[in-house]
């Protein structure tokens, strides 16, 4: 009997340690939540009824709206080391005080219905049902930036290139801050609705309509690929990531986790009393969720057994390309001053335009068109990727 005792107990603790538990936050049960961020100890959720605040990692949630939208829901945040701002029905808005209060930064936008914000480098992006906007102000001033005739619902972006997906046009990319855009959709079959993108280093995530999933591109978009390897079908509407996994939301499925770039996922539902996800957020300790109408949940990232802490790594390229622009010649310098075994350099489209195997960090290419190009650097079996221009 007390074997058999001992067993039961072993195999609960295990249980526990292994799957975890979500945990509903106070202060938003019944509530349609469809925005997170996360900035330092205070973490934000925003849905049908404004903006919410929480300073202990999102256990707690209180109003924090004083400001901004409270006709529409607050859909989506971005910050910088200034600011918060929100994309809501009623346009952008701006808080200095980690959302104590609100002011509305909505000038140039010809449709203040927003579906998405996001800050690169020291430019703001807008972007709603009459395409995208551009802030080189802080919010101050808007001005468009191209596909106002289409619909747009999600924005991300790798270094200076900007994704969009949009609602029946797929997925658009711009090089140039918007001034041109161009779609992206090999591999994306007939699914035309995009609502949820995201990118992980070099990697894209984005999620596709009813009867598709999530799609992944590792070439800046030029191709695109329909995840498997444990995610449900359906519609997906929210990503979160750090350098060590990716998390999607799916619209009715639950909450999934990939810890190989998505090869494969794990869906993890305990607790979760609404399976329906608008949108997901990490902070050091727990996976945020944002659901349809039970308000927010939190994960323990501890119980998903992840072989290091939490780390703020920058994601971004480990080469950087010197002189850029270029005329001439390109060098290579490497985070570690490796030499590349094998250099393949590409136009946007992913043809490739020049390749080169001798064990060197300089690149000719003065025969190339003017132009933008992707350099792939090989080494050691590792690939790095950095964009170049060919004046």
């Amino acid at each position: 009997m007390t074997k058999i005792t001992l067993q039961f107990l072993l195999f609960i603790c295990f249980s526990v340690t292994v799957h975890g538990q979500w945990q509903q936050s106070a202060g938003t049960a019944g509530f349609n939540m469809q925005s997170l961020l996360t900035n330092g100890i205070f973490n934000f959720a925003g849905g049908q009824t404004g903006a919410y605040l929480s300073t202990d990692s999102g256990a707690n949630y209180s109003m924090s709206n004083n400001g901004n939208d409270n006709v529409g829901p607050t859909r989506c945040f971005t910050k910088d080391n200034n600011y918060i701002y929100t994309c809501t029905s009623q346009g952008a808005f701006r808080s200095s005080d980690n959302g104590i209060t609100w002011v509305s930064k909505s000038v140039g936008l010809t449709n203040l219905l927003g579906s998405g914000i996001l800050k690169v480098g020291t430019r703001l992006f807008y972007v709603g049902p009459t395409g995208v906007f551009i802030s080189n102000d802080q919010g101050d001033n808007w001005s468009a930036a191209g596909l106002s005739t289409t619909d747009v619902r999600c924005i991300t972006a790798i270094n200076d290139i900007l994704f969009v997906g949009t609602n029946g046009a797929g997925i658009y990319k711009s090089i140039d801050w918007g001034i041109n855009w161009f779609p992206i959709n090999n591999g994306l079959g007939t699914s035309t609705n995009f609502r949820a993108i995201e990118s992980k280093g070099n990697t894209l995530f984005a999620g596709g309509q009813i009867g598709t999933g999530v799609y992944r591109s590792t070439d800046f978009g030029i191709n695109w690929t329909l995840l498997g390897g444990g995610l449900a079908s359906g519609s997906y509407r929210g990503f979160a990531c750090n350098t060590q996994l990716i998390v999607a939301g799916s619209f009715g499925a639950g909450v999934y986790y990939s810890t190989d770039n998505g090869n494969n996922w794990t869906a993890i539902n305990t607790g979760l009393t609404d399976l329906t996800i608008f949108d997901l957020e990490l902070n050091d300790n727990f996976i945020i969720a944002a659901t349809n109408t039970q308000g927010v949940f939190r994960f323990p990232l501890s119980n998903l057994n992840l072989s290091t802490g939490i780390q703020n790594i920058d994601t971004k390229s480990v080469i950087s390309i010197f002189p850029n622009p270029t005329a001439n010649q390109i060098n290579i310098q490497t985070s570690n001053g490796i030499l590349l075994d094998k250099i393949i350099i590409t136009d946007l489209t992913g043809k490739t335009v020049l390749e080169q195997t001798q064990n060197t960090n300089q690149v000719t290419v003065e025969k190339l068109a003017t132009g933008v190009y992707i350099l792939n650097g090989y080494s050691e079996g590792n690939k790095f990727q950095e964009k170049f221009i060919k004046e």
